[in-house]
């Protein structure tokens, strides 16, 4: 987890940088230990269009944004990089579909007992997934999906065991 006022400085970086005009408001900014995801808002296309014009539509804008804008996103990451010692991933939202441009996919190696294997296995037999790995990431995912409010509960309580732990004594000195 980072930090509130290292998440602060890196969203501000951002706003600061990013070119005016790109999205609709101050990106959000996500980070964790690897990776910086700026996901910013574009503009929502006219709502008169029906359902599978207005889906088409939106499909259009965001493929406009990430072409229009590849070159200036590589030069604005390679420079965060630098400065953050962190990857930038980058992604755009629009008429309530997020959709990421780039992202990490890191590896974490874990312990699983037989029973827990064999959940892994099961899907991958029934072609859910292709290995036990895309196996793990699906029930990752189906467990996020399912259980938003607890998970950003838990984080809101670890950011405050941040901020108390950073008011304390530096036992470092």
């Amino acid at each position: 987890m980072a930090s509130d006022e290292g998440v602060a400085q890196v969203r501000g970086w951002f706003t600061g940088r990013l070119p005016e005009g790109w999205f609709t408001g101050a990106p959000e900014i996500i980070r964790d230990r690897e990776e910086i995801a700026v996901i910013g808002a574009l503009p929502d296309p006219p709502g008169d269009a029906e359902e599978a014009e207005r889906a088409a539509l939106v499909e259009g804008l965001i493929g406009r944004f990430r072409e229009e804008t590849r070159e200036r996103r590589i030069e604005i990451a390679k420079e965060a990089e630098r400065r953050f010692r962190q990857k930038v991933s980058w992604g755009v939202s629009c008429a309530g579909h997020t959709v990421m441009f780039t992202t990490l996919s890191v590896p974490v190696m874990t312990r699983l007992r037989q029973s827990e294997r064999q959940v892994l296995d099961t899907l991958v037999a029934a072609g859910v997934a292709r290995s036990r790995s895309d196996a793990l990431a699906w029930c990752v995912r189906l467990v996020g999906r399912n259980t938003d409010t607890w998970l950003a509960d838990l984080r809101d309580a670890l950011q405050h065991v941040d901020r108390v732990r950073a008011e304390g004594p530096d036992v470092n000195s």
